[in-house]
């Protein structure tokens, strides 16, 4: 399909948690506009059936199983995408999970490293793995996908809270960082109806609290990926961007 605002002809797009939900989305989009994807997350089969869906689509795609909790595995991750491409053009870190503890006291230890790896140090890895060969070569983009929790924090998700706080920090760090080659930013959703959303109450999914009243939909977090990696958004750089529905 020709987009006459986002062409990525010739991209290579690498998103963790590209399997599902907003991941794919974002995947079967930036496909849909010329670029070649890298869908990475920890089941190879479910990466692989996005994979069959971009190449349906005419475009290339590599399947790779990736635990982005786990500092060793990144390094294969960003080599496995450079030696089928030769590049990465577009870094969205998107991999995440949110479970909820009874109690800050209540919280294992267990449960907040697995937090904190997934949504910030696996980030701050990759990031550097992919973000110093943008530098060094042609460039590039990278988007973290963060929440309003980091802004709007619960004692339910106080870990998570803190590491996608953390992860808003590193973003603008980054920017600066790997500029004036590389623009770093980062999205921060709100509710969406993916996956995750079929455990919640219905009161949850209709999102009131929201000036629209209602949860997203996976497909409404596509356009303002497709802005921060596109060379029209080429002036911005460190800024992180609510997509939520209108919260107070």
């Amino acid at each position: 399909m020709t987009d006459p605002l986002f062409d990525f002809t010739g991209k290579v797009v690498l998103i963790t948690g590209g399997s599902r939900g907003m991941g794919r989305e974002m995947a079967l989009a930036f496909a849909e506009r010329g670029a070649d994807i890298v869908v990475a997350s920890r089941k190879l089969d479910a990466c692989q059936a996005v994979k069959a869906e971009i190449e349906a689509k005419g475009r290339r795609a590599l399947a790779h199983a990736c635990n982005v909790t786990r500092w060793d595995e990144l390094e294969g991750l960003a080599d496995a995408a450079y030696k089928a491409f030769g590049k990465v053009d577009i870094l969205i870190n998107n991999a995440g999970s949110s479970p909820l503890a009874p109690s800050s006291l209540e919280t294992s230890e267990q449960l907040f490293d697995r937090v904190v790896h997934l949504n910030f140090k696996g980030p701050f890895r990759l990031m550097s793995l992919v973000g110093s060969r943008m530098a060094a070569g042609a460039g590039g983009a990278i988007i973290n996908i963060s929440s309003v929790g980091a802004i709007r924090p619960r004692p339910e998700i106080a870990p998570y809270a803190g590491a996608k706080a953390a992860l808003n920090a590193i973003t603008t760090a980054f920017a600066f960082e790997y500029a004036p080659k590389v623009r770093v930013n980062a999205i921060m959703p709100g509710r969406f109806l993916t996956d995750i959303s079929q455990a919640w109450t219905e009161e949850a999914r209709q999102n009131k609290g929201a000036a629209l009243k209602r949860s997203g939909k996976p497909d409404e977090i596509v356009t303002a990926a497709l802005y921060l990696a596109s060379e029209h958004s080429g002036f911005t750089t460190g800024s992180v961007i609510q997509v939520d529905g209108g919260l107070s």
